[in-house]
């Protein structure tokens, strides 16, 4: 039976306040950007960066809200699935406008997704397993869900990043090599999709008898099928969803817009320029970082792995064909070959991977090992 509360039983006013600061800094933006065309004065680049960075921590913090409601009411993997589709096909619409206007960006797929993988593999859940670890000295997870996703971004990655490499044409495929890749990636990201929402939903649950007891607990818990839960929460589940969606857009709108503004000041400071990338990946995925981290401290280790992996896995599955598309139907280069050092690294990264979730329960020395690559990923930046 479908409950009949009202929609706006589930908004509160911080919502809409949080709504209309992020739209309204976006407005204001577009509407500044002549003022903001560099070189910018440095005062006002300052304060341009700061009030936008604030923004966007105020919506985040109302988007992790949202998806928390929705994990719990849904359960996992369905409310990790929600807050990552959301952040992941919006960055991917972005990228694949940056493609389409003005311009030639040969390698804005390659570098952003790099910046994201290191970003998400070894920041966030390294981040994540330290904090967690710490507190919970040691957390189970469910390995045959976390070995699928590692499954598929080994192949993900190698495809995307590595074979261009040795079979390529100067670093990209070429329009015969680019359809089968297409397709195999789509059809392997659609069969994971497919599995994990279906027959295999509960591999990627939480196995820690700790946090099953606190859910069978939680009054917001629900013990129901995903179906069941859909029919009798429609309400709720349709409102927190468009909440979410409508909380994230800004946030990723405002990341890419101060593209610009980080360019110039980074620029001024002698940074290199591949640093603006990875800040603004990092901004675009601070909902589902602070998620990550919040879920490991309460001892959900598998819904880290759900939003982390997950996020990566959606992220290549959508970016790599994406832009393959558009470069063959545009004649644009889309150049996927990474360098010896990211291919290194990458590599580095996956193995790490395996080794930390190949334990039954994963602890802070797994995340001190990952916090430890991703510091020599941004030695490797600025060298």
């Amino acid at each position: 039976m479908t409950t009949t509360r009202s929609p706006r039983a589930f908004v509160a006013a911080s919502d809409i306040v949080r709504i209309a600061l992020g739209w309204g800094a976006f407005g204001i933006l577009l509407l500044a950007h002549p003022l903001l065309a560099a070189p910018v004065p440095a005062p006002v680049l300052v304060v341009a960066l700061v009030v936008i960075v604030a923004v966007i921590l105020v919506c985040a913090f109302g988007v992790v809200k949202q998806a928390e409601a929705l994990a719990h009411r849904l359960g996992d993997p369905y409310g990790s699935l929600v807050l990552t589709l959301s952040i992941v096909l919006i960055e991917v619409v972005l990228i694949s406008a940056v493609m389409l206007g003005p311009g030639e960006h040969p390698t804005i797929a390659r570098d952003s997704v790099m910046a994201v993988s290191m970003i998400i593999l070894n920041l966030v859940i390294g981040l994540a397993l330290l904090m967690g670890g710490i507190r919970h000295r040691g957390m189970a997870h469910n390995r045959t869900g976390t070995s699928a996703y590692l499954a598929m971004l080994v192949v993900l990655v190698a495809v995307a990043f590595g074979f261009p490499v040795l079979i390529g044409q100067d670093g990209a495929y070429t329009a015969a090599q680019a359809i089968p890749v297409v397709i195999l990636t789509l059809v392997l990201y659609g069969l994971f999709l497919f599995r994990q929402m279906g027959a295999q939903a509960s591999d990627f649950t939480e196995v820690d008898e700790r946090v099953r007891i606190e859910r069978a607990t939680d009054p917001h818990a629900s013990a129901h099928s995903i179906r069941d839960t859909l029919r009798t929460h429609r309400t709720e589940v349709v409102v927190r969803l468009a909440l979410l969606v409508v909380t994230v857009i800004p946030i990723v709108l405002l990341s890419h817009d101060m593209a610009a503004l980080l360019d110039d000041g980074l620029g001024r400071l002698g940074a290199p320029p591949a640093l603006a990338g990875v800040l603004i990946a990092a901004i675009v995925f601070l909902p589902e970082s602070i998620t990550a981290i919040r879920a490991a401290l309460g001892g959900e280790v598998q819904r880290v792995v759900n939003l982390c992996h997950g996020a990566l896995v959606s992220t290549v599955g959508l970016t790599i064909p994406a832009v393959l598309v558009i470069g063959a139907a545009t004649g644009k280069g889309v150049i996927l070959a990474e360098t010896p050092a990211d291919l290194l690294l990458l590599g580095g990264t996956l193995l790490l991977s395996v080794a930390t979730f190949a334990a039954r329960r994963v602890t802070a020395m797994h995340g001190g090992a990952h916090l430890a690559l991703f510091a020599v990923y941004l030695i490797v930046l600025f060298s």
